[in-house]
């Protein structure tokens, strides 16, 4: 082994027993069940349910409260126990208004929080829960969590609750304790994608996770577009704004991340003065709690910035010939004088046909005023702190696919043709497929936000907008977004999206195998997890495919796939014991009772643990590398840095 290696491995175990020491440790560490890790896809901004799922570990909280109290607390006051865990905060407040709280309720109560928490830190180490536990209680919380003394642990138990109930520091202590409870409860979180758009309030769910122990992000499509809004890209700008004026969200644009939208309402305004607007009328399905707008006034704007989209978009289109678009060119083919456009040869009315800031010589061409109103668009993107705080987040954390513990996670497909054969993409004048086009395109989202200007970081920015809705698009998957189609086009016939090769194949055991062997994964023993795709339960679908070796987990938990799905998304959850599927219902704010069902879905054939991890891997290799160190401090070749 590289000697300079082991001289700087030396700083932190200058002795032979230090390192000895470590090895032990980290010998036990990988002895222990491998923690539970939770998988959650497409929240589209939906912050309320996924809080929810969050703090309560998709019900396994409750399930551990049961097991745990079963015999000697009533199912009332388990369900009552469980919302105290999920909610401490708001809980005490409540049951203080309401009278419920003495010190006798405090003292049963840190009992049984204490006795839960026993529970779902029985598989870590005391140095890892320590490392859980606020900082402020670290004393009180270790010493109840390990009496050791079975004949004096219920008089220990009463001096220290005695004393922090004579202290006043009660109720402080029991919001620790619940917080600490959640913290254990997932031991990695697993984003599939799509936490932005259509919900209200994206920026919440992106503070939750920023105060996550161990996440990670596999890019949706709709992380993508802001993505490239914050790197610059107009058209994506332009669509991040339209999606929320779609769904009339403006607390998450103007309050969560401080995005200026009044010369955008003031152009509009302006600009549509006499135009109704009918198509572009907000869907709803949220209030805004900050920024209550007209929704007349929505509309304008929403049509605005449709109108300057479209404009950018086949602008992009034709700066790149190679990635076969002109079909999308739409907009540049529209007959403004007759208010048609024709496709495949037939002519189709518009359902709109004001176009008053377009030249119909030149209709790709920005208005002067549009061109003012995107430069304030993009400096108010650009200099939105919190925005590039939750941006950065997602490029340290987050990338095209993840392979974990022998399971890989992507949002939407690995593109394939008609022969279910990876398909080739271009990326710089360079085909890539299969592996090597998710590695590819990692970089390139890299680029575009962190290069300087120039054109790889044009050809960055774009391409961030092909990741959005291109028809070779791993994150989209569609042979087109049928954007302009659905806004202006009567005929549902053109409205329909087909799903990439990919989507069929995939349903077949021999395919998932492929592709894990692709990435470098047991095939047979692997999983692929995918988001992007709502299964419709109501209609018969299944979220598990390919004989078990594909789980599909966008089950809806946005609001707006509800009504076709029947439910309101999936977690998927695997321990050291099965792989489940925790099946939601549509989260009610103020509803005690919404535990999911837990859906079994494989049960391993022996208990997993550390040691079968990738970080089981990581540990066994520190111990390796420990053990050479040892062996140079016995051979002289590096010399033990003692103190005497």
């Amino acid at each position: 082994m590289n000697k300079k290696y082991l001289e700087l491995l030396s700083k932190d175990f200058p002795t032979i027993d230090s390192a000895a020491s470590e090895i032990v440790n980290l010998s036990a560490i990988r002895s222990l069940p491998k923690g539970t890790e939770y998988f959650f896809s497409d929240m589209h901004g939906e912050y309320e349910a996924f809080i929810h799922m969050l703090r309560s570990a998709s019900g396994m909280i409750k399930n551990k409260i049961d097991i745990t109290l079963e015999k000697t607390v009533s199912s009332t006051e388990r369900e009552a126990l469980a919302n105290l865990i999920y909610y401490p905060d708001k809980e005490l407040k409540r049951l203080r208004r309401e009278g419920v709280i003495d010190d006798e309720w405090r003292r049963l109560t840190i009992y049984r929080l204490i006795q839960v928490c026993e529970a779902v830190s029985a598989k870590y180490t005391r140095s890892r829960v320590r490392k859980r536990i606020p900082k402020d209680m670290v004393y009180i919380l270790d010493e109840l969590l390990n009496v050791t003394d079975d004949v004096n642990k219920d008089y220990y138990y009463e001096e220290i609750i005695s004393t922090i109930l004579d202290t006043g520091i009660a109720d402080h202590f029991i919001g620790s304790i619940c917080r600490m409870i959640q913290s254990l409860a997932i031991d990695r979180l697993h984003i599939i994608g799509d936490i932005y758009d259509r919900g209200p309030r994206a920026d919440i769910i992106m503070d939750e996770l920023l105060k996550m122990h161990d996440v990670d992000v596999q890019w949706g499509n709709h992380d993508i577009s802001w993505m490239g809004a914050a790197s610059g890209n107009w058209a994506l700008i332009a669509n991040v704004i339209r999606i929320s004026m779609r769904y009339n969200n403006f607390d998450v644009l103007e309050d969560g991340y401080g995005l200026n939208l009044r010369a955008l309402s003031v152009f509009a305004a302006d600009v549509y003065e006499d135009d109704k607007c009918e198509i572009f009328m907000p869907n709803t399905l949220d209030a805004n709690v900050f920024d209550n707008v007209d929704v007349d006034l929505v509309a304008k704007m929403h049509k605005a910035i449709t109108i300057i989209q479209l404009k950018l978009e086949s602008r992009i289109i034709e700066r790149h010939p190679e990635w076969e678009m002109d079909d999308r060119n739409i907009f540049s083919k529209v007959d403004f004088k007759n208010g048609t456009v024709t496709i495949d040869g037939k002519t189709h009315e518009l359902k709109d046909k004001a176009f008053p800031t377009v030249d119909p010589e030149n209709p790709l061409e920005l208005s002067d005023e549009e061109k003012e109103l995107m430069t304030v668009l993009e400096n108010s993107f650009m200099h939105s702190e919190k925005l590039h705080k939750h941006m950065r987040f997602l490029f340290s954390k987050g990338s095209m696919y993840l392979a974990i513990n022998g399971n890989l996670l992507f949002h939407g497909c690995i593109p394939m043709d008609e022969n279910g054969d990876f398909l080739s993409v271009n990326i710089k004048n360079k085909d890539y497929s299969g592996k090597e086009l998710l590695d590819q395109l990692d970089e390139v989202v890299n680029e575009a936000y962190l290069l300087d200007e120039g054109e790889d970081k044009d050809y960055a920015k774009d391409y961030m907008w092909y990741l959005w809705c291109g028809n070779k698009s791993p994150l989209y998957g569609k042979d087109k977004m049928a954007f302009f189609e659905r806004y202006y086009l009567e005929d549902e016939s053109l409205h329909v999206e087909n799903y990439n090769d990919y989507y069929t194949y995939s349903r077949e055991a021999k395919t998932c195998i492929n592709i894990l062997n692709e990435f470098g994964l047991d095939g047979d023993k692997g999983h692929i997890i995918n988001g992007h795709v709502p299964v419709k339960i109501k209609n018969g679908e299944s979220p598990i495919k390919a004989d078990g070796k594909l789980f599909i987990i966008d089950g809806g938990i946005s609001k707006a796939y509800q009504k076709a799905t029947g439910i309101a998304g999936y977690t998927f959850i695997y321990d050291s014991h099965s792989l489940n599927l925790a099946e939601h219902k549509p989260f009610v704010p103020g509803e005690s009772e919404d535990t999911p069902i837990i859906h079994l879905v494989e049960r391993l054939e022996r208990r997993a643990n550390i040691s079968d991890t990738d970080k089981g891997e990581e540990l066994l290799e520190e111990i390796n590398d420990l053990r050479e160190l040892m062996k140079a401090y016995r051979q002289g070749i590096i010399k033990e840095r003692r103190t005497f």
